[in-house]
């Protein structure tokens, strides 16, 4: 029998902070890059082709031995659908024309409230009561950021449209999470399938029939929309979010992840000249806090 003293280490707990850290920032990242790119002459259609045809590059490769019945199972091509082209086409679409720290609390921040009651639509867990008051905060926080455009008190232009699509990607993302569970699929399989065919489902139709504003932009704005897209949500946050929740735990993975809106809304101010008002400052402490709570409760 092989020594004792050669047996692998397990993972410390410092490793599951790193990597639900790593995690935090890449799905922080993912805000303030899609937010820029909606600022550019770029279209959401094009930030979606960028996304999946990088992804599809690094993915394919490492996806020639997918298991039998892969692209014939249809509950696969359900996900990609969903997870894939609707969700992205939604974001990106819904980034254009709402800022930064809106995409934060309306994106991760309202996951916990939407995948709740996603699963007990779809799968009949209805929650606890401890879990529906640490929601309260989240509603409360996303009615702070819709309070100023409902009363007026904005001085530009309106940002509901952007911010109608962004709920909806978020919906979509939600339903997405929920069937992940129900169905049970392997994450890295799901990943590669989901990549890979939600490119071959959305690039035809990109390059025949959409809109196109890839001209009206420098290289380096592709180059970082594609390798940060494609990259850093699609491959690296999924395996360090998997790290981290196999070493940490769910809650305190979820726990942490309620750093994102916080960071997102923040980092806005100097990367975008994003305002802070007073109503998105409450907006983004009660969306992180009822997320941090949330993850908490059974």
């Amino acid at each position: 029998m092989p020594s004792s003293d050669h047996a692998p280490k397990p993972p410390s707990v410092a490793q599951g902070y790193v990597a639900a850290l790593t995690t935090v920032v890449i799905w922080a990242g993912f805000i303030l890059i899609s937010r820029l790119g909606g600022k550019t002459g770029l279209t959401g259609w094009d930030i979606v082709a960028l996304r999946l045809g990088t992804a599809s590059i690094f993915l394919l490769p490492l996806s020639l031995n997918l298991p039998t019945g892969t692209w014939r199972n249809g509950k696969l091509w359900a996900m990609a659908v969903l997870g894939g082209v609707l969700f992205l086409i939604l974001v990106y679409a819904g980034f254009k024309r709402a800022p930064a720290a809106h995409g934060g609390i309306l994106l991760p921040g309202m996951q916990p409230f939407l995948v709740t009651a996603l699963a007990w639509l779809l799968m009949g867990n209805k929650p606890s009561r401890l879990r529906l008051l640490a929601l309260a905060p989240i509603a409360a926080g996303v009615a702070c950021v819709a309070m100023p455009q409902l009363i007026g008190s904005t001085d530009g232009p309106s940002t509901l449209s952007g911010d109608a699509l962004l709920l909806g990607s978020s919906i979509t993302w939600a339903a997405y999470s929920v069937l992940v569970k129900k169905w049970a699929f392997d994450p890295w399989l799901l990943t590669r399938f989901v990549a890979l065919a939600s490119a071959l489902v959305y690039l035809p139709l990109y390059l025949l029939f959409l809109p196109k504003g890839i001209a009206d932009v420098p290289l380096s704005m592709l180059m970082l929309q594609g390798l940060y897209q494609g990259l850093g949500p699609t491959i690296i946050a999924m395996l360090m979010f998997l790290r981290a929740v196999a070493i940490l735990g769910a809650e305190r993975t979820g726990a942490l992840v309620a750093l994102v809106p916080v960071i997102a809304g923040l980092g806005a101010v100097p990367l975008l000249g994003e305002p802070l008002t007073g109503w998105l400052i409450a907006g983004l402490l009660l969306v992180s806090g009822g997320a941090f709570l949330s993850a908490r409760v059974k």
